[in-house]
């Protein structure tokens, strides 16, 4: 699912502070935003090396960033095939190489009810290979693929029926079967062809809104891209070590989730966070519907979200965007043209109490407390990007300095906003993990002091100025490499409208007002928009 490599889910228990504290903060961090897909992750065995960053020249302190960006507005183009497929390319020539990103405009939330983890799935699917890639003999492998998929909804019958011997029998000869079919697999074929021909970071996430797939080339195998990239969603084996694949699927949930405190915590937050959206389900999935998934209903929701129109496709480095079209043309021209999938996502009703959920488990305690904000398109998105700045960005942020460095009520104090996603309606989420001989609810009535001052007290023109530098520099590091501006592009592509939107959040940020943090902060920060989480320590 996204940058997840970086992360190893570890929850220490909670007698050994002095050591795991680190590793703690660490891990929930990792965990709701892994969790919840909103970092790349590395599906299977592709090759993980890092690409060498690829670095624009910035602009001075003193000087405007307006001709920076000015530049890279000039040096895109974009064009849309004719079954529909979108392509944004852009120019940089400062070394001879090329970032790639595919955006399926489809993630968590499109999945149908008892079919949650779908969409994850087929990420993971997506790197198995084609008729031609990834096999020795498909013609031999097509029918034992076949056999699989009908022992396993004969197993399933025999389970049901309560007949032992029936069942053993039809184990025995799936095994047998998947024995023969795994012979004929080609292993991470896709993820050498890739290393062997100088790519790297061959990656993919999935979200709750979206999908994407990821790597880089060398400038000179812009073709070979296009031919691997295209016949990967022209002609995928859906059912190639899709048993195999679900084992390995299961055991991330029961890692995640099962067998991790916080995991639990936040499964059981965002759904008490949520009552109807789909947001409030595990990009994972859930544990009965991973297993009752089958190859025709990940083949259905590919055949459903994976069509032309559905998708975009963003190219930076060093390519001729002449050249681009002509073999996008080519390439992915072949796909036919399709309508767009119209899935209709329940609105989340605004929310008039408190909500709280409370597990006591073997952990470090923690408190999270939520609240619902608009999508990223709203005309205040900016605004809250600023709030959670001033709260809980960095050392210097008013949740650290207070709860962390004065009162020492916690070891660690952060926050965020879009969770879990931005596309929709979602939540600024903020998460403490307590100090010895403190507890969750002096946390939450310190965090809530904090969060009071916003909507009483004008924040200072210096305070202020400093959060905004912070969020421009951020966001321009996010631009720096070619990747990170490929995704970037593609996220305010799909969900805004225009990837001219990316740019225009620079200004917004700018035009920010302490009129506007008080305003944003009393609409917001209300008990009826609350969501409140107590994770407990449990000894024994």
């Amino acid at each position: 699912m996204n940058q997840t490599s970086r992360f190893r889910i570890i929850l220490a228990r909670s007698n050994q502070v002095s050591v795991t504290i680190h590793r703690l903060v660490v891990t929930l961090c990792a965990l709701i935003i892994l969790w919840w897909g909103l970092l790349p992750e590395v599906a299977l065995a592709q090759t993980q090396t890092a690409p060498p960053p690829q670095r624009t020249q910035q602009p001075t302190k003193t000087s405007s960033i307006q001709p920076y960006l000015d530049r890279v507005i000039k040096q895109l183009t974009e064009f849309r095939l004719d079954n529909g497929l979108k392509f944004i390319v852009l120019e940089r020539h400062q070394a001879p190489v090329v970032s790639f990103l595919t955006y399926a405009d489809v993630g968590g939330v499109d999945e149908p009810d008892g079919k949650t983890g779908v969409a994850h799935f087929l990420e993971h699917l997506a790197f198995k290979g084609t008729t031609r890639i990834g096999t020795t003999d498909y013609k031999a492998e097509k029918p034992l693929l076949e056999s699989l998929e009908r022992l396993d909804a004969q197993i399933k019958i025999a389970k049901v029926n309560g007949s032992k011997e029936k069942l053993t029998q039809l184990q025995q000869e799936f095994k047998q079967v998947e024995s023969q079919a795994v012979k004929l697999v080609k292993q991470n074929e896709l993820g050498q062809i890739v290393e062997q021909a100088g790519g790297v970071g061959l990656n993919a996430n999935t979200s709750t809104e979206a999908t994407r797939y990821m790597y880089s080339f060398p400038a000179n195998k812009l073709e070979l891209w296009m031919s691997l990239e295209s016949d990967r969603f022209l002609d995928p084996v859906i059912r190639r070590e899709f048993y195999k694949e679900k084992d390995v699927i299961l055991e991330e949930r029961r890692m995640r989730v099962e067998n991790s405190p916080i995991g639990l915590m936040i499964e059981k937050f965002i759904d008490a966070a949520y009552k109807v959206h789909p947001y409030r389900r595990p990009v994972i999935g859930y544990d009965e519907d991973i297993r009752s998934l089958t190859p025709d209903d990940v083949q259905k929701f590919f055949d459903t979200h994976y069509v032309p129109s559905n998708l975009a496709i963003a190219i930076v480095g060093d390519v001729n965007p002449a050249e681009v079209k002509k073999l996008a043309k080519t390439y992915f021209g072949r796909y036919p043209a399709k309508p767009k999938a119209q899935v209709k996502i329940t609105a989340e009703p605004k929310q008039t109490q408190t909500r709280s959920v409370t597990l006591q488990l073997p952990s470090q305690p923690w408190y999270l407390e939520g609240y619902h904000r608009p999508a990223i398109n709203d005309p205040d998105n900016a605004v809250y990007e600023i709030i959670g700045s001033l709260l809980s960005d960095g050392r210097t942020s008013r949740l650290y300095k207070s709860l962390v460095e004065q009162q020492r009520l916690a070891l660690n104090a952060e926050g965020f906003s879009g969770f879990p996603g931005d596309k929709y309606p979602n939540l600024m989420l903020f998460y403490a993990l307590t100090s010895p001989n403190h507890t969750v609810d002096e946390l939450a009535a310190a965090l809530r002091t904090e969060i009071d001052k916003l909507k009483t007290e004008p924040v200072t023109a210096t305070e202020l100025q400093r959060v905004k530098t912070q969020a421009r520099a951020g966001l321009l590091r996010s631009l720096d490499s070619n990747m990170g501006m490929a995704q970037q592009l593609l996220e305010y592509e799909v969900k805004t409208g225009s990837w001219r939107n990316l740019f225009q959040q620079l200004n917004q940020i700018a035009a920010v007002t302490p009129t506007d943090i008080q305003r944003v902060a009393k609409r917001t920060f209300t008990p009826e928009n609350r969501t409140i989480g107590k994770l407990l320590s449990k000894q024994g």
